[in-house]
């Protein structure tokens, strides 16, 4: 966590050049995040290295928030050559950490986080690529392609595809969003002294795509970071009903996006561990595959399910990967 080169000409052009700069996160990808502290005030600077990294959706999507009126981090500064941009503060009270010592009600928090959704989902999408067909298969694909050989499994991939496809039809047909993907209680900061939208910091939507209403929700509802009670994610959903009306068939369109999510996540994890040399994802796959199991229980799911039971025996689920260093 050494900060970039270009970091102190950076902050210098954009007015803190005698900032001090500590560093804050990384994460799961090439970005790296760091804290810019002066007396009377301070930002964060986000790294995110080209060619690995582009922050120009990022910028774009905290815009369209911003204008929007939720708590997207304002964009202070920016040098897209160097992939450097200087973000708003939000601060240290990560949600994650607040519901899980017990700082805030967990479901008056969950409870919110909800109706931000039901509120960005009144307002037109942002202007991003629409979440296809063909992305959602490449997603669920993942775990064939990285975890099932982690395993020690060949298995049929074309059958998969063919079972995706079929369940994939059964998705309602409802107004197009803006869907984050990433919405969790490890991106979102409760602002103190702020009420309502105005109160959750949102971070980490630079993946954001035009899609399903319901995939948000199964991103902070499933969430592969911390258990998130059953009873808090059926109360979560009845509340997002009750506010959206989003129609009969929308609690299957949510398990259909919650297989392939966390589908998508259990291989994503695996090649974490064994591309990009990153174990401690893997501590994270039994609640994944839990998750995954609750889904395909849904009749929706039908056929996946079928091929799940086919390909992968029960020894081979429920995360057991270990990381032999």
């Amino acid at each position: 966590m050494i900060p970039p080169a270009a970091a102190p000409d950076f902050l210098t052009r954009a007015g803190w050049g005698n900032a001090r700069i500590e560093p804050l996160a990384g994460d799961a990808s090439f970005r790296r995040y760091f804290r810019v502290i002066e007396p009377s005030r301070r930002a964060v600077l986000m790294d995110a290295p080209p060619p690995h990294e582009d922050p120009r959706p990022f910028i774009g999507i905290a815009r369209h928030l911003c204008a929007l009126g939720f708590a997207a981090p304002a964009i202070l500064a920016e040098d897209l050559d160097h992939g450097l941009v200087l973000l708003e503060d939000f601060g240290d009270a990560r949600m994650r950490e607040m519901v899980d010592a017990g700082d805030v009600d967990e479901a008056a928090t969950y409870t919110a986080t909800v109706a931000l959704l039901a509120e960005l989902h009144r307002h037109p999408p942002a202007n991003v690529p629409p979440y296809s067909r063909k992305e959602m298969h490449r997603e669920a694909g993942l775990l064939t392609e990285w975890h099932c050989p982690a395993v020690g499994l060949t298995v049929d991939a074309d059958g998969y595809h063919v079972a995706w496809d079929t369940v994939f039809d059964r998705i309602d047909d409802v107004p197009s969003v803006t869907v984050l993907r990433d919405y969790h209680a490890e991106n979102i900061m409760l602002r103190d002294g702020l009420e309502g939208h105005a109160r959750l910091g949102l971070l980490d939507f630079q993946d954001a795509l035009v899609g399903h209403p319901a995939y948000d929700l199964v991103s902070m509802l499933q969430d592969a970071r911390r258990d998130v009670p059953e009873d808090i994610e059926t109360q979560m959903l009845v509340e997002y009903q009750r506010l959206a009306q989003p129609g009969t068939a929308f609690l299957d369109s949510y398990a259909i996006l919650g297989a392939q999510r966390n589908a998508k996540i259990i291989g994503i994890f695996t090649r974490l561990w064994q591309r990009d040399g990153k174990p401690r994802y893997l501590d994270f796959l039994p609640r994944v595959w839990g998750y995954l199991e609750r889904d395909l229980a849904h009749p929706a799911l039908a056929e996946v399910a079928a091929w799940f039971d086919a390909n992968i025996p029960a020894d081979k689920r429920g995360g057991y990967l270990k990381d032999p260093a």
